[in-house]
């Protein structure tokens, strides 16, 4: 039904299955009471649970975990993200502020959230065309030809990345490693070898492949992404607000390539 009847239908209340606050009783979490049935449980398990109704084992937080802290932690204010958030330390903001703009422009079309589905994206859409008979070296030219490139492959700063090893010792450490599109993304990287386009894996397409051997959806993956840079943003914060106000990286006017207008005369009238 469409209309204002939808309206009405909602007034006053929002059914949901997801979960609910009943003051001075408990709190429920997709159908779980979250005092009780939640006990030992790390917040990692709580935050993956919430996003997909699964609560996961004790090898899957650790990969999880991974996920986050060998990858995405990067306590640098160079960083694109991280800069808005050492910036609101040095305006001497507050760090609720500064994360959350740090957070939001990590919802960027380079590098963070977007990549992220993309990635993720690219894996389902190529392994249900192999599985349909479809061959690899074709779909990599095609994706190519369509997107002028493979997301999760090519890095602008360094061939390679660091973050590669440590994340695959860990993934096989939990034997997590020889999964479906796992060896998809080294299939593809392999292929990008072989037609010398020389664009080796960035770990976004990793870590997209480890999720996705996980069961998760495109939606699920990017939910669980949304918060992973912010244990590298806190230590950006709280440096530049430990250092004297308005000195992170600051330049001087003529080091700065305006090609505007001209400077200007004021005329008294």
């Amino acid at each position: 039904m469409h209309g204002p009847q939808r309206l009405i239908d909602s007034e006053d209340r929002w059914i949901t299955a997801m979960g609910a606050w009943f003051p001075g009783r408990t709190v429920v979490l997709r159908g779980k009471d979250l005092f009780r049935d939640f006990q030992g449980l790390p917040w990692m398990g709580l935050l993956l649970y919430g996003i997909t109704g699964r609560i996961p084992d004790d090898k899957q937080i650790r990969l999880f975990e991974g996920m986050w802290s060998i990858c995405t932690s990067f306590p640098d204010p160079r960083l694109w993200n991280n800069r808005v958030a050492a910036l609101a330390g040095t305006a001497r903001s507050t760090a609720t502020l500064g994360l959350g703009a740090a957070i939001a422009v990590s919802e960027a079309t380079i590098y963070g959230r977007r990549p992220d589905i993309k990635a993720v994206d690219l894996l389902y859409r190529l392994q249900r065309q192999l599985e349909q008979g479809a061959d690899l070296d074709q779909l990599v030219r095609e994706e190519l030809k369509a997107r002028h490139g493979v997301t999760g492959f090519g890095r602008p700063i360094h061939k390679n990345d660091e973050r590669i090893p440590p994340m695959l010792a860990l993934a096989k450490e939990l034997g997590y490693a020889d999964g479906t599109y796992v060896r998809l993304a080294f299939a593809i990287e392999e292929s990008l070898r072989r037609g010398r386009w020389r664009m080796n894996m960035n770990i976004a397409v990793l870590l997209a492949a480890l999720a996705a051997d996980q069961g998760f959806s495109c939606r699920e993956y990017y939910h669980f992404m949304v918060l992973s840079f912010s244990a590298g943003m806190f230590p950006c914060h709280i440096d530049a607000m430990n250092k004297p106000e308005g000195t992170l990286f600051p330049l001087r006017c003529e080091r700065i390539a305006y090609q505007g207008p001209a400077r200007r005369k004021w005329k008294d009238t």
